[in-house]
């Protein structure tokens, strides 16, 4: 796989001057989008030198970033993330200490926006950082995913469910339109939301202030990034943004990622983004993780192993202490008691749920037929998840209620039909 990438800004049709700064550092495979606020070209003060401070940052580390990238097992995907939010927040105290400086500056700050991309050719991996409502946005296989969440008022109130999205421009909180509850320099230090996911051949990518995101739909979206040379892209998306009014700045950093199996002999590029999407496939499938949404099924796609088991292998043991739940990805497992069987299970079947929450001992075995591939979801990670992202804990919760509400009535259901049968033998399921 291979990078192309261009971008382009523009002052647009109502402001007298341009707040917003980017960054490409082809090098480092670094971007960044920053939307300065403030005033009296305060804004573009802390725009400019996020951009450049972040870049700093990254470069100083690039030895972290170069282990990750020859697979140093000491270096994990997390260890990338905290190099960027270390790099957000040392720009955030540099920019705040320059406002209490300068007091005709106090206050200003700046959205970040920065997409990192790293890895093996064969084996991209992106990671994001993010303060603020500027966005990056994933399009791929002709659909569009917001990657980062706006840190904005009107965000806020949408998610609390205090209004609706498409009531807010008649409301009372209109004029907060553009108020954002997060910003870089604002305050000496500020939350920054990180995010890493795997990068395939024929994504694309679009970092972007609000000032061009306003202008265009999802659906819009993948046609806009995938048309036309790469280099003429951002000026077009800026054109859009100012025949429909232009009312921010305009900035844009459009990545596309190039590869097939043509590029490699194995045609391994496809195979990884094959079995990638048939995991989100699998997972999005899944009742337990109905309510995610894209980005947060690749969340919980990154705390995952897929194993292999031949035919006849066994996977869990009656008795067994449980630490894991299983996914049926490939091939088939059976279910069983003893030499009983109670269930075989398919594509996207899921067993051993139970032992994400508690440690009961496993109930049943099961075992593969033929051979299969699994999803394995561990009880650590499972928690890990819980801990750091409440909104996401909430969600998985509520579908684990709901799972085994239907439970509880599947086994009074099948309680009432073997009333007054003492032959008949109670169907189980897999706790």
């Amino acid at each position: 796989m291979e990078l192309t990438f261009a971008a382009a800004t523009d002052v647009g049709r109502a402001r007298d001057h341009n707040e917003d700064n980017f960054l490409i550092d082809k090098k480092l495979r670094l971007f960044v989008v920053c939307d300065g606020m403030g005033g009296h070209a305060a804004g573009e003060v802390a725009s400019s030198i996020t951009v450049h401070q972040i870049r700093d940052a990254v470069y100083q580390h690039r030895g972290l970033i170069d282990r990750f990238v020859q697979e140093d097992a000491a270096v994990q995907e997390q260890e990338v993330l905290q190099l960027l939010e270390r790099a957000i927040q040392d720009a955030c105290a540099t920019v705040y200490n320059r406002a209490q400086a300068e007091p005709e500056k106090r206050g200003m700050g700046t959205t970040a926006s920065v997409l990192l991309i790293a890895g093996d050719p064969s084996n991209l991996r992106g990671f994001i950082a993010h303060v603020g409502d500027s966005r990056i946005y994933l399009t791929r296989q002709d659909e569009c995913h917001q990657l980062t969440e706006d840190h904005s008022l009107m965000n806020e109130l949408i998610r609390r469910g205090k209004i609706k999205e498409e009531e807010f421009e008649t409301s009372p909180y209109k004029k907060f339109k553009n108020a954002v509850t997060r910003a870089v320099g604002v305050y000496a230090s500020v939350e920054v939301d990180t995010f890493d996911f795997d990068i395939l051949p024929g994504d694309s990518l679009l970092l972007c202030s609000d000032g061009m995101y306003v202008y265009f739909t999802d659906s819009e979206l993948p046609g806009l990034l995938t048309t036309g040379d790469v280099k003429d892209v951002p000026t077009a998306l800026i054109d859009r943004a100012n025949a429909g009014g232009g009312h921010d700045n305009i900035t844009n950093v459009v990545v596309r990622v190039l590869g097939d199996a043509e590029q490699s002999e194995d045609g391994g590029d496809n195979a990884r983004a094959e079995e990638l999407s048939l995991k989100l496939e699998v997972l999005k499938g899944m009742q337990l993780f109905r309510y995610l949404s894209y980005k947060e099924l690749v969340g919980i796609m990154n705390m995952t192993e897929t194993r292999e088991y031949l035919g006849g292998e066994l996977i869990i043991g009656e008795g067994d202490e449980g630490d894991a739940m299983f996914v049926v990805l490939a091939g088939s497992v059976r279910l069983h008691q003893g030499p009983v069987d109670l269930a075989l299970l398919e594509k996207g079947q899921h067993f051993g749920e139970m032992a994400l929450i508690d440690r009961t001992v496993r109930s049943l075995s099961a075992t593969s037929e033929k051979t299969c591939r699994l999803i394995v979801i561990g009880r650590k990670e499972f928690y890990s998840i819980i801990k750091k992202q409440p909104e996401l804990s909430v969600k998985l919760l509520w579908s684990f209620v709901q799972e085994l509400a239907t439970r509880l009535r599947k086994t009074t259901a099948d309680l009432g039909a073997l009333k007054g049968d003492e032959n008949a033998t109670l169907p189980f399921e897999e706790e």
